[in-house]
């Protein structure tokens, strides 16, 4: 027997960015990080697979989901420690990730407000060590609550032992043994606007009249990073997109002057592990911004993002993505790597 709080053959095609058609055999809606451990616990009695969902918005569904899909719906923002000069809060894996950084900026708090409009929730930060315009959610968080899916048990993570990199985290990378139920933050009341990154300082100007990064706010980052997406990314709420598909490929110094020598145009940026390229500028030079290949295609704002216009399925989704892989390869001899995690390869107990 099943719980009554579980729903059979659960509709999810709003439940992802990409408004991917997909039904789960079953659904379950957990609000705090007991109720997972007693989920994950019925799961596994009954032999039956588990998946877990935010607002969807870095992940490609199949059309069937043959198991337990939990929605985290913890949206509880709490206050742990505050000395005057910095302050702890603690967020739950439901709440809503723009909500928590316009909550931060509204209180004057640095830190989070350059990841500003990102989409999806908070379970879903530390997953991918969302970063974006020079700041990463490794920079400020101090602790991952999660229940571990093998025993069952809440356990409190460090930031160290969380395994941070870029856009990765052990989360990632072992999604079969962890599931986030809550995130730590650590703010600053006293800071200074991050405005180093291409862009940034001039919407700054732009859109608040602020010139000097010492002078900006909080909310003045937010509201120009803000206004900085919604410019070069598409709403998936208009175009169904689950932000930029591949990561950025970092390359070898040498590697990056022979393609200099090719393409004496191609932008880098020096990194520790080497120079990180721009995967919109090596797709754009393939062709494929701007194309569309029926249910599918590439966003005409930004070639990262790939967007749903309706009728498709995953299946065209990926061939599209596995091709764009393809052409770069070819030309650039660079390989890229997707961002959002398929989601039926994964989640079995």
């Amino acid at each position: 027997m099943t719980p009554t709080s579980w729903e059979a053959d659960f509709e999810l095609d709003r439940r992802n960015s990409l408004r991917l058609p997909c039904r789960a055999l079953w659904h379950a809606q957990v609000p705090d990080a007991a109720a997972v451990s007693n989920a994950l616990a019925c799961a596994k009695r009954l032999g039956m697979g588990v998946w877990v969902l935010g607002e969807g918005s870095n992940v490609v569904l199949p059309e069937v989901l043959e198991g337990l899909v939990l929605g985290l719906s913890d949206r509880r923002i709490d206050v742990l420690q505050d000395d005057g000069g910095r302050l702890r809060l603690r967020a739950g894996a439901g709440v809503h990730w723009d909500s928590l950084v316009r909550w931060c900026a509204q209180r004057g708090l640095w830190g989070v407000e350059n990841l500003a409009l990102i989409p999806g929730s908070v379970g879903a930060a530390p997953v991918q060590n969302i970063g974006a315009y020079g700041q990463e959610l490794a920079a400020t968080c101090r602790r991952v609550e999660a229940v571990d899916r093998v025993t069952g048990k809440v356990v409190q993570l460090e930031a160290g032992a969380c395994g941070f990199g870029y856009r990765d985290s052990r989360f990632r990378r072992e999604m079969q043994a962890w599931v986030v139920t809550a995130v730590d933050l650590e703010l600053h009341r006293h800071g200074c606007a991050q405005v180093a990154y291409p862009g940034v300082a001039e919407i700054l100007a732009e859109v608040r009249g602020v010139t000097e990064a010492g002078q900006a706010s909080p909310l003045d980052m937010v509201e120009s990073i803000t206004a900085l997406r919604r410019r070069k990314l598409p709403d998936p709420e208009v175009l169904p997109n689950a932000g930029s598909f591949f990561k950025n490929p970092v390359v070898t110094r040498a590697r990056f002057e022979s393609l200099q020598e090719q393409h004496c145009d191609v932008p880098g940026m020096v990194v520790d592990s080497g120079v990180k390229l721009s995967a919109a500028w090596l797709i754009e030079r393939c062709g494929w911004r701007g194309l569309r290949r029926g249910s599918v295609g590439v966003a005409e704002t930004h070639a990262l993002v790939l967007v749903h216009h309706g009728g498709g399925v995953s299946t065209d989704l990926l061939k599209l993505a596995r091709d764009i892989e393809a052409s770069v390869r070819e030309r650039f001899g660079v390989t890229l790597e997707q961002e959002p995690v398929e989601l039926q390869s994964m989640g079995r107990l």
